[in-house]
């Protein structure tokens, strides 16, 4: 049982990952396939815009749990040394670090490609986010105020989210010096890997904002 412990990690990671909190929200309260309106993704960003402010709140708040999730239950299966070891010990240079930053990339791969829906989930900002808090939660705070002060400023979610995104690893350095950890390699990969896919995944957003045609908090969304 022990052995099989990593690929535990994994799969549950990405289980909790892919539940499609933003997708249920449209099919229970307006029988509706999200994906196929505003943006077409199922975070909670589109769910405001189409849905409402109290589900879109909800669907925010289950994505981040969900991200959250995954790297604590990998903290707690690995809390056993036995675990811990067997764990490892299948990849020799593989730490008890790096297994929790792989069910953390694991939930991120399952909110942005979840099996149950053909592989079109969402952007994976507030899942990343819930990811931070599990990880190294002042790096999580740190982001999510990045986020919030570039909103306040802009309105616009898509570029708070990159500018989140980008900012991370920097933080996450940062943090290393400031707590005197040395340089935990496991760590630095996870935010650069984060900040690539939140990057990625808005790479439309991306064309938009260069266009000026990217829309505010409170807008109506152009069609595409």
């Amino acid at each position: 049982m022990a052995a099989l412990t990593p690929l535990l990690l994994l799969a549950c990671g990405y289980l909790l990952g892919s539940i499609p909190a933003g997708y249920l929200a449209g099919r229970w309260l307006e029988g509706i396939d999200i994906r196929q309106h505003g943006s077409g993704s199922t975070g909670a960003t589109n769910v405001l815009r189409v849905v409402g402010k109290g589900p879109a709140l909800a669907v925010f708040l289950v994505d981040v749990l969900k991200g959250t999730a995954a790297v604590l239950l990998a903290k707690l299966l690995l809390a056993d040394d036995t675990l811990a070891g067997s764990a490892a010990g299948t990849t020799a240079s593989w730490s008890t670090d790096s297994w929790v930053v792989a069910a953390g990339l694991a939930a991120l791969a399952g909110h942005i490609w979840p099996l149950w829906l053909g592989w079109r989930g969402g952007k994976a900002v507030a899942t990343a986010l819930g990811m931070l808090l599990g990880l190294a939660w002042p790096v999580g705070l740190a982001c999510f105020g990045v986020f919030l002060t570039v909103l306040s400023l802009t309105r616009i979610v898509s570029l708070s989210s990159v500018v989140a995104a980008a900012a991370l690893p920097v933080l996450m350095l940062a943090w290393f010096r400031d707590q005197g950890l040395g340089l935990r390699w496991p760590y630095l990969v996870l935010a650069l890997l984060t900040s690539a896919l939140v990057i990625w995944r808005h790479r439309s957003n991306l064309g938009r904002l260069l266009e000026g045609s990217e829309p505010r908090l409170g807008e109506a969304r152009p069609p595409n």
